[in-house]
C-alpha cells in the first residue's frame, strides 16, 4: 500500500507550508485553493474516515485549531466554512478539515 500524501507530508517526505502543528495536528494551505483562505487541519495519525474517529479528545482538538484558524486569519466577521467530507466523498482517504473563507454575505467586506 503507498503512503497516503498526508502521512508524507507529515513525515515531511513531500514539502508543505506548515502554518500550524503540535503533538496531535498539522495545518497547512490546500494546494488547490477554493477561497483566499482554504486550510488542511489533518491529525497526525492516520485516520481514514470521520467514521474511523474514535478518539473524542482527538475530535475536540480538530475543533479547537479550527476555531484558532479561524480567528488567527481573521475569518470570524466575514464568514467562513467548516467541512469534513467522508464515505468516498474526499480526494484524499485521511480524515482532515477543510477551512474556507472568507465567505457569505460578509465575504466583500
Amino acid at each position: 500500500m503507498n503512503k497516503c500524501v498526508f502521512c508524507a507530508i507529515r513525515d515531511r517526505e513531500i514539502p508543505s507550508n506548515i502554518i500550524y502543528e503540535d503533538e496531535d495536528v498539522l495545518v497547512f494551505p490546500d494546494i488547490h485553493p477554493f477561497k483566499p483562505v482554504h486550510l488542511l487541519i489533518v491529525p497526525k495519525k492516520h485516520i481514514g474516515d470521520f467514521l474511523d474517529l474514535s478518539n473524542d479528545d482527538l475530535f475536540e482538538k480538530l475543533k479547537s485549531v479550527a476555531q484558532k484558524m479561524v480567528r488567527e486569519k481573521g475569518l470570524k466577521d466575514t464568514g467562513y466554512r467548516v467541512v469534513v467530507n467522508g464515505g468516498g466523498a474526499q480526494a484524499i482517504n485521511h480524515l482532515h478539515v477543510h477551512l474556507f473563507g472568507p465567505m457569505g454575505r460578509k465575504a466583500s467586506l
